[in-house]
């Protein structure tokens, strides 16, 4: 009779001892290599289409240090063995296998800052995009025509088309992905500016706005100036004055400008030299933030048909030929 008592108490207190161990084991931190820190935590990457079993392999072949059947069984008791996503996995010291699962059932994936600044150039933000390690590359060899066919836009010629902004993107997420996503936000922005733009701004679409927007974005960085400058602008437009605008010249010249602006340059009919050609440009030159195209649809008032900076960040703003040729002498002949 103890020996059948016995037989059946054992296996109960083993059964007991292995559940109070698996809830004190699941809320203790797991073991990392000694080069995993919180600046470097473990990377894992959980294919698509991976099974539960697979996870825990992968993880311990990564470098938790807990054995993979551990890891499958928690998996499995807790019920979370089908909910886990695949992606771009980063653990710290610290984590436990409760930690863990529940970072993997709710996909909460490595993520990494994308940063595009106002007034670069597509150019500018394909080769930071190329150069960035934490994505998957797929823009190597292709044209920029190639690019913007990939990303959904094909035949859109790709400046001003990406909304400078940061930009939050799960780790080897891919190139494309990123200016997909800033090429929906800029469509969002100017569709947003547009549906304010005064009534009587000299535009016809939203994108001569977003064409006029890269303009001031180029001619000045000085939050106070922008929508004045964009008054020049508008001015000039309405009385069929051309722009005269540098910054769209040095985009005509592409990489044959050296940081010099000749005179000859000023000449050189280009479609985007604004002293030989009325009107705007065919395309923007560059990408605007959202002070350019607010300035640009809901211009200051102003008088002034003419600006020169002074060498501070400023402009001089001048409603004559003769104001702005002494505002030239002074500031620009002067230095």
């Amino acid at each position: 009779m103890r020996l059948l008592k016995l037989l059946f108490v054992l296996p109960l207190v083993a059964l007991l001892i292995t559940a109070a161990f698996g809830v004190w084991w699941v809320d203790q931190p797991l073991r990392f290599p000694a080069r995993v820190s919180e600046q470097q935590p473990l990377d894992v990457e959980i294919p698509s289409g991976q099974s539960a079993r697979g996870v825990a392999e992968k993880l311990s072949a990564s470098g938790v240090q807990t054995p993979w059947v551990l890891l499958y069984g928690w998996f499995r008791i807790s019920g979370g063995a089908r909910d886990i996503k695949a992606g771009s996995y980063e653990f710290a010291p610290g984590t436990t296998p409760r930690s863990l699962l529940s970072k993997l059932v709710r996909g909460e994936q490595a993520v990494r800052s994308v940063t595009l600044l106002e007034g670069w150039n597509h150019r500018q933000v394909f080769e930071l995009l190329r150069a960035s390690p934490d994505l998957t590359q797929d823009l190597e060899g292709l044209s920029s025509a190639d690019i913007m066919a990939l990303i959904g836009y094909p035949g859109r010629h790709p400046e001003g088309r990406f909304f400078p902004d940061t930009y939050r993107v799960a780790k080897r997420a891919t190139a494309s992905s990123v200016l997909r996503q800033a090429a929906q936000a800029m469509d969002k922005r100017v569709n947003d500016a547009w549906a304010q733009r005064d009534s009587n701004v000299p535009l016809r679409t939203p994108e001569e706005a977003l064409i006029l927007a890269s303009i001031i974005e180029k001619e000045t960085g000085l939050e106070s100036d922008r929508r004045r400058i964009g008054g020049v602008f508008t001015n000039r437009l309405r009385i069929g004055m051309r722009l005269q605008t540098d910054p769209s010249v040095i985009y005509g010249l592409g990489e044959k400008f050296d940081g010099n602006l000749r005179r000859g340059d000023l000449q050189n009919d280009t479609p985007y030299n604004t002293y030989t050609r009325a009107g705007l440009p065919p395309t923007p030159i560059a990408m605007p933030g959202a002070a350019s195209l607010r300035a640009a649809v809901q211009p200051g008032e102003t008088n002034a048909i003419y600006f020169v900076a002074r060498g501070d960040g400023s402009s001089q703003f001048s409603a004559t030929l003769e104001e702005h040729n002494a505002a030239v002498r002074r500031y620009i002949l002067g230095r």
